[in-house]
């Protein structure tokens, strides 16, 4: 009996002190933790975005929004209230029961119910998770370790989604992005237009996060211990264009496409003085927000990235080169060879006989001879004709705040030695431009002889809100302003009597040049044709615009002068209505 009392006392004893020693070990164990260890610590990020592009007038063009992820593991989900779930679900997203309902019943435990949700929408649903847990749609469920855990909805940042407001409206200046991944978050990058070119100021800094301490109910304690991270989201981009205008003069492309059954029509406005583009429109748009595989053709911005042969519009810088450096008058006369001069196997043309054998070089321009040209060309040397296309800018970037311009090949001294070259670049042909570069290089004439970059970002907004305008460059002068005041009245008189009449608007002054160039391809011309007409619109109370119209490859009335004439004073007539010229005939 005394043996079995002390066999019990000495278990029991050993059971204390194996009790004992637990209970120092765990002491110690506890003791020995970082009170800043991560189990007693919670955090909260949030994702900064892709800024915003404006135009001029406030109008969002571009933005971005953060987009959510809906998780439930559907073993949490009471089977008898799975439908209640649904329904509910469905009723805060206007998702597809259908849709949620094989979702949720194809695998056993945590599904993504979607992954783009807006945040209003992902509010509502942080609300309904609450809701849910309140009416038991979720229960607890055991591991077959014996762990236990309980999750309910959770609503998770999954990305951003680029919005564009006015759909088709200024693509394909302003552009689109694509997906990137970073850091299991869906970013967005730009591809092309102002989306490329400010990529480095649209782009997010860094995200935000807050790590500290955590209260019973899984809150951060906002104390010294606390860690924060701001958020730098990208910054806002404003461009110089007008959304009421830019939508006018894209109506007015879309139906003179019709009527021309063109490939493209694309139209310039720039300010003369400032070189701001109040419009830069095309025919051929796309909805950034579903690009669509037909929409391919229509991504590049034909304005800096397609090349061709300018034809007639090229005449008036020529013609300047010329003044600039004597080597004619604007009343010197030339013969007219009856509309057709041969230069070796290479015979030229006038599309129209004059009636007198002798015309001045001046007229040469207002009527557009090709043949009288040729001769005018022959009187440059190579180094002035190099240098006089340099300085207006040719075989060189515009300057444009656009990504992927093709500048058309550098110009090469050597090229101009060649009579024949000289005599066809003096009429359009055997030069490569784009279109911008043209409008550029036409501007001089309507701002005293001197160039100047054009822009089509007028500031960038930074984080806090402060505007940074984007200064224009110092201008440039290409030729004297008397010399540019001649090309000018040349110009006038082209609209007013010569092959630009249908350009001509009463009221304001007017003046321009028409030009229509065969396409070549592979060296060879086809009777497929470019036409346009560059020129410049001015009031009497001071402002002062050039405005250009290509028309890519029309099937009816393919001269500039029936076609593209018309749309610039269309395109004029459209910026009376707007306030932007005023005519003589309303004051």
């Amino acid at each position: 009996m005394k043996d079995e009392v002390k066999s019990k006392f000495l278990t029991f004893f050993i059971f204390i002190t194996i009790g004992f020693i637990v209970f120092i070990a765990t002491l110690l164990y506890w003791s020995s933790i970082d009170l800043r260890s991560p189990n007693l610590q919670t955090s909260d990020a949030k994702m900064s975005l892709r800024g915003s592009i404006l135009s001029a007038d406030n109008y969002m063009l571009a933005n971005s929004q953060r987009l959510y992820k809906v998780v439930v593991d559907t073993r949490n989900i009471d089977p008898e209230k799975k439908e209640l779930f649904i329904k509910l679900y469905c009723l805060y997203t206007n998702d597809s029961e259908a849709r949620v309902r094989k979702i949720i019943n194809s695998e056993e435990g945590s599904v993504t119910i979607s992954y783009s949700i807006d945040s209003k929408s992902a509010e509502h649903l942080q609300s309904l998770a609450g809701k849910l847990l309140k009416l038991g749609v979720f229960k607890s469920y055991t591991k077959p370790n014996g762990i236990v855990f309980l999750h309910g909805m959770d609503i998770i940042q999954s990305g951003e989604l680029r919005v564009y407001p006015y759909k088709d409206t200024l693509s394909p200046i302003v552009g689109y992005v694509r997906k990137i991944e970073q850091d299991a978050i869906t970013r967005r990058e730009g591809v092309k237009g102002i989306e490329r070119f400010y990529e480095d100021k649209l782009s997010f800094a860094q995200d935000s996060y807050i790590v500290g301490y955590r209260d019973a109910i899984d809150t951060i304690i906002l104390n010294k211990e606390v860690r924060v991270k701001e958020s730098i989201s990208g910054q806002d981009i404003q461009l110089s264009v007008p959304l009421k205008l830019q939508k006018i003069i894209e109506r007015k492309l879309d139906l003179h496409k019709v009527r021309l059954d063109a490939k493209e029509i694309i139209a310039v406005v720039m300010k003369s003085d400032t070189g701001d583009i109040l419009s830069l429109a095309s025919s051929n748009r796309y909805d950034a927000n579903s690009l669509k595989q037909n929409d391919y053709p229509f991504l590049n911005i034909q304005s800096v990235e397609y090349i061709y042969e300018p034809g007639s519009v090229i005449k008036p810088i020529v013609y300047a080169l010329l003044l600039k450096n004597g080597k004619i008058t604007p009343k010197d006369i030339f013969r007219t060879h009856g509309g057709e001069y041969n230069m070796g196997k290479y015979n030229i043309k006038d599309e129209h006989k004059f009636q007198s054998e002798w015309i001045t070089a001046r007229d040469a321009i207002v009527y557009s001879s090709n043949v009288v040209m040729a001769q005018l060309g022959q009187k440059l040397d190579a180094a002035h004709y190099y240098e006089g296309l340099t300085a207006f800018g040719f075989g060189e970037k515009s300057g444009i705040d656009l990504a992927q311009e093709n500048t058309g090949g550098k110009i090469s001294a050597n090229q101009f030695k060649s009579e024949i070259t000289r005599a066809a670049n003096a009429y359009g042909y055997g030069i490569n431009v784009n279109f911008i570069q043209l409008i550029k290089a036409f501007n001089v004439f309507n701002n005293n002889g001197l160039m100047i970059k054009p822009k089509i970002v007028s500031s960038i907004i930074d984080r806090k809100n402060i505007i940074h305008e984007i200064k224009n460059e110092e201008p440039v002068r290409v030729i004297p302003e008397h010399i540019a005041n001649t090309i000018q009245k040349t110009l006038i008189d082209t609209v007013k009597e010569g092959s630009g009449t249908r350009a001509f608007v009463e009221g304001i002054t007017v003046g321009g040049k028409t030009g229509t160039a065969q396409i070549a391809q592979g060296g060879v011309y086809y009777k497929r044709y470019n036409s346009s007409f560059i020129g410049f619109a001015n009031d009497n109370m001071g402002n002062k615009y050039t405005i250009g119209v290509l028309v890519i490859e029309p099937n009816r009335d393919y001269f500039g002068a029936q076609s593209a004439a018309p749309i610039f004073k269309d395109i004029a007539l459209g910026m009376i209505e707007e306030g932007r010229l005023y005519s003589d005939l309303t004051q």
